[in-house]
């Protein structure tokens, strides 16, 4: 899938968080794919091992840690002001689940994953709002499908994705004619080192979970730029995809939490038989 280059010769800089991997580390490959040129800033615990060329620019951060996260802001503020005229694109990308009964699962990682999945996110794009606005341009919110409905054995990352939907979308509403869009992506299961990192434990190849959904991540990468440079504010990645959301929004939600726990543990179950 193409993506329209005329966007992002209007782009000067890129903030991402959790570029290291996954979803995050296509994202960033496939902006310096349409324009070189970018300034792209990572924040994450982590450098990306691909971070060699001078407009790339690392950030170290726990994100979960309010006060690194200040910091952080505070030296992305200093290099904005510094940085070439052009709009900003702010890319909440890092989070994580965990998968088991939700009486299993450890209390402190789950508290990690609030403030990770959610807090992290409304603080750095609250913080970063005023130069959004002077500069242009958007914010991006990686949320999932697992938004659009509870799910049994993720608990607290399901809602903590429903967060990030809802929240992007009345941002989007909130953001009108200040000149700042406001895009909410959702994947489906994507190879990456999330299911290994969420307690399944033995992934199947290439980091997926299932054949018939799994995407790969450059094809989520790609088809969040498009929609960015559509002017979205709200993209499913896949048609697969799209027919399981459109499902979880038709029927009950009783009905689709059954169905979404079911899923989830035949998922599970058949990485064992494999």
């Amino acid at each position: 899938m193409p993506i329209p280059s005329e966007y992002f010769d209007r782009v000067s800089v890129i903030i991402i968080t959790g570029g290291s991997s996954g979803i995050g580390s296509a994202l960033i490959k496939a902006i310096t794919n349409v324009k070189e040129a970018v300034a792209v800033c990572n924040l994450s615990r982590s450098k990306p091992d691909f971070f060699t060329e001078p407009n790339l620019h690392h950030f170290p951060v726990d994100l979960r840690d309010s006060a690194e996260l200040a910091e952080a802001a505070d030296g992305l503020q200093q290099f904005l002001s510094e940085a070439p005229a052009g709009k900003l694109v702010l890319i909440n990308n890092s989070g994580f689940g965990d998968y088991g009964p939700i009486d299993t699962l450890d209390a402190g990682k789950q508290m990690g994953m609030l403030d990770l999945n959610m807090r992290a996110l409304v603080d750095l794009t609250l913080r970063l709002l005023p130069q959004l606005k002077e500069r242009g341009g958007a914010v991006v919110n990686i949320a999932s499908t697992a938004a659009f409905q509870p799910t049994p054995g993720m608990s607290t990352y399901g809602a903590t994705k429903a967060f990030v939907l809802h929240w992007s979308l009345a941002l989007s509403e909130d953001l009108q004619g200040t000149g700042v869009q406001a895009l909410a992506v959702c994947p489906g299961p994507t190879r990456s080192n999330f299911f290994r990192a969420a307690g399944f434990d033995r992934p199947p190849l290439e980091g997926g979970l299932n054949r018939w959904l799994d995407m790969r991540a450059e094809a989520v990468a790609e088809q969040t730029l498009e929609a960015l440079a559509k002017g979205r504010r709200l993209v499913v990645t896949g048609w697969k995809n799209r027919l399981i959301a459109a499902f979880s929004s038709f029927f009950p939600k009783v009905v689709v939490t059954r169905v979404a726990g079911a899923a989830l543990a035949r998922l599970r179950l058949e990485q064992y038989r494999k």
